[in-house]
């Protein structure tokens, strides 16, 4: 049985829960214009300008998305075309959950209350919130903080919010850049990596590691 028994549960959202297509979908888009030995490399760049775009002052996400594609567009020398950023931003809200996530959510949620911190719009999570399956007793978003991770200003918001400290949380994601690393400095001492191959594991964080979300179900006895 494990030792830890948190207030609430707070995820990441997009590529934790759901399955972030955003790497896909620009293979789809740009197929036309980059070759297939250069498309993994396209969508590193990609997944680059996307976090460089969230590090300053807060935007809307869908210029998030189209200033990062046509940066992307530059750095590759190829044609932009007009609103072809759109094509990312309303695809998000269509995204559903990876497979583990259902049942898994199911069965934390019988014990736990489940807290959502996503660099989502208003408009956009919802809908991603639905094709999970479990309820969420609450789901704060960049666009309610008007920041996005990795910006500490979104735990604290959500720590204000829930009217509780760090030690009462445990967050989860599968991302050290946009969240594992910020918790660390929040100091919330309980965090689980769900490490879905995005980034390499870095002990230093001082986390527990799962490869799937029924490793978090299993790992807190439910």
């Amino acid at each position: 049985m494990s030792t830890l028994n948190p207030k609430y549960i707070t995820f990441d959202c997009y590529g934790t829960l759901i399955y972030f297509q955003m790497g896909p979908t620009a293979r789809r888009v740009f197929e036309d214009r980059i070759s297939a030995e250069d498309m993994d490399q396209f969508v590193k760049d990609f997944a680059a300008y996307r976090l460089d775009e969230v590090l300053g002052d807060w935007k809307p996400y869908d210029q998030v998305v189209c200033n990062a594609v046509k940066r992307t567009c530059q750095r590759w020398g190829i044609e932009y075309r007009d609103d072809e950023g759109m094509i990312f931003y309303n695809a998000v809200p269509t995204w559903g959950a990876h497979p583990d996530v259902p049942d898994a959510l199911a069965r934390l949620a019988t014990k736990f209350k489940l807290v959502g911190l996503t660099n989502a719009m208003d408009e956009q999570i919802p809908h991603n919130i639905e094709k999970l399956g479990a309820p969420f007793h609450a789901v704060y978003t960049a666009e309610q903080v008007q920041a996005y991770k990795p910006h500490l200003k979104g735990f604290e918001y959500m720590l204000d919010k829930l009217g509780c400290g760090p030690e009462d949380v445990l967050h989860v994601s599968s991302s050290l850049r946009y969240d594992l690393m910020s918790a660390h400095d929040m100091g919330i001492k309980n965090k689980v990596f769900v490490n879905r191959g995005h980034e390499p594991s870095t002990p230093f964080y001082e986390y527990h590691e799962v490869s799937d979300l029924a490793g978090l179900a299993d790992l807190l006895g439910v």
